[in-house]
């Protein structure tokens, strides 16, 4: 019933290849429809192309280029098991552009990432065409090989945490949020990581009176809010996070922190 507000195409693999040491794949894809302005922040239903597993993988943008969408997963199942023998050149089944984006109403914004919740923060940092700066934390230094080129001079300042000190400041990502928003002056914070780094950093926002969004993560079966397995409750009542999200202000969805 909504499916002509989106495509749905085989698009062509361009490349695919493991771009970080811990089973980080990215995904370059030609849908063959125009995907600028596909907000940041939306994400695509893809097909798992070896015919064998049912439901579509959700996976977020992370860049566009033309008729190009940049997708990054990390191999953590069946699925994406599968989903990383797929050759450059073979078709995929693409449904998307889904659910809703970041808002791009502020001057000063602040990004944060935590693990593969960095991947869509970079056409989020791009959209902002450098005003961005950045917070990222990976476990160990050797996971952040993959973002660090990536926003490589996409943002205007990079914030690095690992939790075991082995590059920039140690400790939690959440953590050292403070002195940052102290030392700045931003008007807004994106957030995409592990739940448990969200609601800290969506309180930590509202203590400073900042806006903030969150994008959230959660099992989708279909995508397009038919399915209903992904409906979370929010302070204006039960939602979806496929198509009311997947982006939502930090106090809709964190109220009870």
């Amino acid at each position: 019933m909504i499916l002509h507000k989106h495509f749905l195409a085989d698009g062509a693999i361009i490349r695919h290849e493991k771009i970080g040491a811990n089973d980080v794949y990215l995904l370059d894809i030609d849908i063959f429809t125009n995907a600028e302005s596909f907000a940041a922040g939306q994400f695509v239903q893809l097909q798992v192309p070896d015919g064998e597993i049912l439901l579509r993988r959700p996976l977020s943008i992370a860049d566009v280029s033309g008729s190009r969408i940049v997708l990054i997963y990390r191999l953590i199942g069946k699925g994406t098991e599968r989903l990383a023998r797929a050759a450059v050149g073979s078709k995929v089944s693409i449904l998307g552009p889904l659910g809703t984006g970041f808002g791009l109403e502020c001057k000063r914004p602040l990004l944060v990432g935590g693990g593969l919740g960095i991947a869509p923060l970079l056409l989020l940092a791009k959209r902002f065409a450098g005003q961005a700066d950045i917070l990222m934390g990976c476990k160990n230094a050797a996971q952040m090989d993959w973002p660090l080129p990536l926003f490589k001079n996409v943002v205007k300042n990079t914030f690095i945490t690992t939790d075991d000190g082995s590059m920039g400041m140690r400790g939690f990502t959440a953590e050292h949020l403070p002195k940052i928003l102290a030392e700045n002056s931003y008007d807004k914070v994106f957030v995409c990581g592990p739940e448990i780094m969200m609601k800290t950093v969506a309180k930590i926002t509202a203590g400073h009176k900042i806006a903030c969004e969150v994008s959230l993560e959660k099992r989708m079966a279909c995508g397009l809010g038919a399915c209903l397995s992904c409906t979370i409750e929010t302070r204006q009542g039960r939602k979806k996070v496929c198509k009311d999200g997947p982006v939502f202000n930090s106090t809709e969805v964190f109220f009870d922190e």
